[in-house]
């Protein structure tokens, strides 16, 4: 019998693995591996304390850290939760190895990146298609780059992009979704123009991105337009299929949804934090620091 479990491995995981240790809280921490969406990242500026960082490095530094505390909490690896239910008071949570019970229970499971499919796209992940403006926008200074979608996300982006790259299109599948607001004043920057009612058909590059090609769903003209970064910004899906539908109350992504002064959900005694929460602004250290706010709330919860 545990006093919390963390279902995660990410920042949020990490940072509420290491508080929960330091707070002799009774702890397990479930989790498949420490990798994150970051990972993909080869030079991460915005992680605080780090000047610059790759995935790479940043994932195992997180590992690393949690690790120290391996004699105070309870690490379980490789595993995956199949089934988070509560019996009475306690949750049962069950993994494709074992099943333990907790008290209290964090979800930090995050979320995984919607990904675009057309011809070209799996050969240049990585190679100028990035899913992380905020992370990878500084490595297409000066350059013309892409961004795919729609959303407020998608023209928030564009607008970060305008520090650093030289032209930026906007490129939709169908109208846009974002705030008409957001929309104008994204526009009105002189080195954005966006495009809705449009089909992707390929990415093509030597070693690297240099065109995406389109087509107008209207004229039917197609385009080749030469860039050498390509944002997709098209959404996420939080990773939360071991849910049941009623064990918390999600919102219409999805999302868990949880009080933003606390990171507790609608279930008594399930915390949630960073990704796969309907909190605003998808970031490593915002996640990092929800989690250890759950984990203060938790601990008052169990002690006070």
């Amino acid at each position: 019998m545990y006093d919390l479990a963390i279902i995660g491995g990410g920042p949020a995981g990490v940072a509420a693995g290491v508080y929960a240790a330091r707070k002799k809280i009774q702890t397990i921490l479930i989790t498949k591996d420490f990798r994150n969406q970051s990972v993909v990242s080869h030079d991460i500026q915005n992680w605080i304390g780090t000047i610059s960082i790759s995935g790479e490095e940043l994932v195992a530094n997180l590992e690393k850290h949690v690790k120290h505390y391996a004699t105070d909490i309870d690490i379980h690896e490789k595993e995956s939760v199949t089934e988070l239910k509560k019996e009475g008071d306690i949750f049962s949570i069950k993994t494709n190895k074992g099943e333990y019970q907790a008290k209290t229970v964090l979800i930090t499971t995050g979320s995984a990146r919607r990904k675009i499919t057309v011809k070209g796209a799996a050969e240049f992940e990585n190679k100028g298609i990035t899913y992380c403006a905020t992370c990878d926008a500084p490595l297409f200074t000066d350059m013309d780059v892409a961004v795919i979608g729609g959303g407020n996300s998608a023209f928030e982006s564009a607008s970060q992009l305008t520090a650093y790259a030289k032209n930026i299109t906007i490129l939709q599948r169908s109208d846009f979704r974002a705030e008409p607001i957001t929309i104008k004043r994204v526009l009105a920057e002189p080195k954005i123009k966006a495009f809705s009612n449009v089909e992707l058909l390929e990415i093509k590059g030597d070693g690297f991105v240099n065109a995406i090609v389109y087509k107008d769903k209207v004229t039917g003209v197609t385009t080749e337009l030469p860039v050498s970064g390509i944002f997709v910004e098209i959404g996420s899906d939080p990773v939360i299929e071991y849910l049941k539908d009623d064990a918390v109350r999600l919102d219409e992504r999805k999302q868990i949804i949880v009080d933003p002064k606390t990171q507790e959900t609608t279930a008594n005694g399930i915390w949630a934090a960073g990704d796969c929460t309907d909190g605003l602004y998808k970031q490593n250290n915002i996640a990092a620091g929800d989690a250890i706010k759950a984990v203060e709330n938790i601990y008052k919860y169990l002690k006070a």
